[in-house]
């Protein structure tokens, strides 16, 4: 079968322009993610026409998806998951998970969304890879405050994938025997880790890694797009979600990779080169491509974002208020705004909602469009009071505050 690559083209073209566009406009503070999800709608079905998701689009589009969530995993810093921080954020996801809920329930009743659960679970997620720059342009990752929204996402964005995963996949009957499927691939990660752990200990193996990581065998790479590509396998063989085994193979990467500084301090940049430069980008412009447009045109429909973009607030940015004794009073609102930024997830867990009928198309249209929403108006909004109520300047307060004041 011959293949064509015209649509391909389209797509890495979007993905070149978006980033480059922006650059030449800096005062514009807009995420590449929305500049491409936009310019994917235009040139797709809805607008233009131009693109059509075809396979060599669809296979990028999907390694894009499972890099996203891939980098997510590798994000999380499991070693800062400790003491009060952990402690609040854990109660701030169980509040947010049971006024999703009822914000699903309540949308349901009004016939306004699909299955409430469902609905819940996207509501739940807070978008990890938007908020981390915000708060490093602002010199707060570091302190208190920082951690504590930082360990509120990374809970976030696990339970929710875990939960979808678990209570919304396509091959299992039961939640006994979603369990069962869910602790199969955890229990393959474990092993892996270990393995992983005691060939990184062998002197003969660390020096062969050592000697290829920098070479065109580039070995750690590979090595890291094997752990991804084949846990994703697997999570899809056991009929699971492709976003748990990306999620997973980098949470797992994360947690056996703790001497990035001592003897391959590029690993993670060149990751996120691969994975930002190459794949999600194809992923957000053909999410974009298969935006539907019309299912968005109706009033009922449009009435819809600002709802859902209110229940991201309630959702999300309500349950930051706990963090009151840990953080100065300003910063609240700041949390509330970074918390309630959610996009990915949402344009990766509608996907899945529409092959399962779980959500409408114009139900799905009008939680990304909240989404969209969120990510433009949300980190810009924090950033400015951040900036305007930091009386220390660009550095913020101290990094961080004694180990008894959080432990």
């Amino acid at each position: 079968m011959e293949l064509e690559f015209t649509n391909l083209l389209v797509v890495v073209a979007i993905a070149f322009a978006a980033p480059l566009a922006l650059g030449l406009a800096p005062k514009l503070r807009l995420p590449a993610v929305v500049l491409e999800l936009v310019a994917g709608i235009v040139v797709g079905p809805s607008v233009l026409g131009w693109v059509e998701v075809d396979d060599p689009v669809e296979v990028l589009a999907l390694l894009g998806l499972a890099f996203l969530l891939f980098l997510a995993g590798l994000e999380i810093e499991f070693h800062k998951l400790r003491g009060q921080v952990l402690r609040l954020a854990v109660l701030g996801f169980a509040v947010s998970f049971a006024l999703a809920v009822a914000a699903g329930l309540g949308l349901d009743a009004v016939g306004m969304a699909g299955d409430p659960l469902f609905i819940g679970i996207v509501l739940c997620a807070t978008s990890l890879g938007v908020i981390i720059p915000v708060l490093k342009d602002s010199g707060q990752s570091g302190s208190t405050f920082g951690q504590l929204v930082i360990a509120g996402a990374s809970i976030a964005d696990f339970a929710t994938i875990v939960l979808l995963s678990l209570l919304f996949s396509r091959e299992a009957t039961s939640i006994t025997s979603t369990l069962l499927l869910l602790g199969g691939l955890v229990a393959v990660a474990v092993a892996l880790g270990l393995a992983l752990t005691r060939a990184e200990m062998s002197m003969r193996l660390g020096s062969v890694l050592t000697r290829l990581q920098d070479t065109t065998a580039q070995i750690r790479v590979r090595g890291a797009f094997l752990l991804l590509v084949g846990l994703t396998a697997l999570a899809t063989e056991l009929g699971l979600e492709v976003i748990l085994g990306a999620f997973i193979a980098g949470s797992l990467l994360a947690l056996v990779d703790r001497d990035e500084m001592m003897t391959h301090p590029a690993f993670r940049t060149k990751l996120e080169a691969v994975g930002f430069g190459v794949f999600i980008p194809a992923f957000f412009v053909t999410s974009g491509v298969r935006f539907d447009l019309d299912a968005l045109a109706g009033a009922s429909t449009l009435a819809q974002v600002p709802v859902f973009l209110a229940a991201l607030l309630l959702v999300r940015g309500l349950p930051a208020l706990l963090y009151r004794p840990l953080v100065e009073r300003r910063q609240l609102p700041v949390a509330v705004l970074l918390q309630s930024t959610s996009l990915p997830f949402i344009v990766a867990a509608t996907a899945i909602g529409l092959e399962l009928d779980a959500i409408d198309a114009a139900t799905a249209a009008a939680m990304v469009a909240a989404g969209l929403l969120s990510v433009v108006l949300f980190p810009a909004a924090a950033l400015t009071l951040l900036r305007k109520g930091d009386p220390h300047g660009p550095e913020g307060r101290p990094a961080q505050l004694h180990a008894e004041e959080v432990a």
